[in-house]
């Protein structure tokens, strides 16, 4: 995967799977702590322990309609390669936490990609799910809730192509700003 949005827009797809209703996606850039932290929460289903032993494998997947799952073994490969780590904390029936944590200026760290695209992605291909995404830097902090969003629309659907191309645009001016 060429950046962290495409590992996010992965490990949130296995969180749909999971039959998430509400995902969080928390990003943390650090410039003075030299670290890049990516922490996905979920209320699916969960993971056993063995099941979370095995996801590391590559030739490990749940999925039916093919052999390996590269997601996670690519991304925990990529915050090894930088000095950081991959951590999954799971129990079956309370979801799942994934935290990736890489050293921020490290020469090998995937460029953090389009989290704005990502995001609104996510969102527009998933309207029943509860998204809450907050990104912080050393300058400040930006959330966004489809919840709260949906309670400003007032019944327009959070669907619309309008409304995620506004919601694109919000997450882009927002994370400009920090």
């Amino acid at each position: 995967m060429k950046d962290l949005a495409s590992h996010i827009m992965d490990i949130v797809q296995n969180s749909i799977r999971a039959c998430a209703g509400e995902i969080e996606v928390y990003v943390a850039e650090s410039q003075e702590d030299n670290r890049l932290t990516i922490r996905i929460r979920d209320n699916g289903c969960g993971m056993s322990a063995e099941t979370v032993a095995r996801v590391r494998d590559p030739f490990f997947t749940s999925r039916t309609v093919r052999k390996v799952g590269l997601g996670i073994p690519l991304l925990q490969q990529n915050a090894e390669r930088t000095g950081g780590r991959l951590d999954i904390v799971s129990a079956p029936g309370e979801g799942t936490t994934l935290t990736a944590t890489f050293e921020y200026d490290h020469l090998d760290r995937p460029p953090l990609g389009d989290m704005a695209e990502t995001m609104s992605l996510l969102i527009g291909a998933n309207p029943g799910i509860r998204f809450v995404y907050r990104h912080e830097t050393d300058r400040g902090a930006y959330s966004l809730d489809t919840q709260e969003v949906c309670e400003m629309l007032e019944g327009v659907p959070i669907d619309y192509p309008e409304i995620i191309a506004g919601i694109r645009e919000m997450i882009r001016e927002n994370l400009r700003a920090l």
